[in-house]
């Protein structure tokens, strides 16, 4: 099947039938609405508990990062586990696709932000939906490249990781490759969103730090548990 579908094939059903692979239907719909929803979640802080102790000991602050970040590791576990199943090209046009969504957002939010509000809304609701759904054309910048460069290398990292595993190490694949495709998202988006605006330096560490040990905890037994639903889905491809 991966053959097949990275060569444009495969997607032929009897009797002339468009054949699609559940696994890819389905991983395609949570991914284009992880993108939707993952800059909302990011106005959000949230503390690692017992992890957060970890940036002391370096000299920083208590480790937090934006509720997005989970929501982009399960943008990297998906697209990993999409180039599992289906190949590195099947996964890099799905992270080429996520940019429609992405880009459709943006400017969604800038369109509904220029329409008047409605003189009956409460004036605290339209401050708070003002500050959580507005941004500056750095940020916006900032997240659709680091976006672009981050999941491609996550695609990259991880079949080339695949190939010379064998197949084997799934759960150290998908580690190795969201730690090191983090930490390219956290230096672009950081740096192309807030440079010369503050320090950076504190932020970018703890930012790290914290996805670091967030894709080793938590993307090993995600990718594992979304391998296993694709090929049960894929059991009986659908037919349309």
């Amino acid at each position: 099947m991966n053959d097949e579908l990275q060569n444009g094939q495969g997607l032929n059903g009897a009797g002339g039938r468009l054949s699609f692979p559940p696994s890819l239907f389905v991983f395609s719909i949570l991914y284009g609405g992880l993108v939707c929803i993952a800059g909302v979640l990011g106005n959000k802080q949230v503390s690692l508990g017992p992890l957060s102790s970890i940036g002391p000991v370096f000299g920083i602050g208590p480790l937090a990062v934006e509720a997005g970040i989970f929501a982009f590791l399960l943008l990297v576990t998906i697209s990993s586990v999409v180039a599992e199943l289906h190949g590195r090209k099947v996964a890099n046009r799905l992270v080429q696709v996520g940019f429609l969504p992405l880009i459709v957002t943006i400017i969604l939010s800038v369109i509904v932000l220029a329409v008047p509000a409605s003189a009956e809304m409460e004036p605290e609701r339209r401050a708070a939906f003002e500050l959580m759904m507005s941004g500056t054309p750095r940020i916006w910048l900032g997240g659709i490249i680091a976006y672009g460069v981050s999941q491609t290398l996550n695609v990259t990292l991880f079949a080339a990781l695949k190939g010379q595993a064998g197949g084997r190490l799934l759960w150290l694949r998908a580690a190795l490759a969201s730690v090191l495709s983090q930490i390219v998202d956290t230096l672009l988006f950081v740096s192309i969103s807030f440079y010369g605006v503050f320090p950076i330096g504190q932020l970018l560490l703890g930012q790290m730090m914290a996805k670091v040990v967030l894709s080793i905890l938590l993307v090993p037994p995600v990718i594992y548990l979304f391998v296993m639903l694709g090929r049960r889905l894929d059991r009986n491809p659908m037919s349309v």
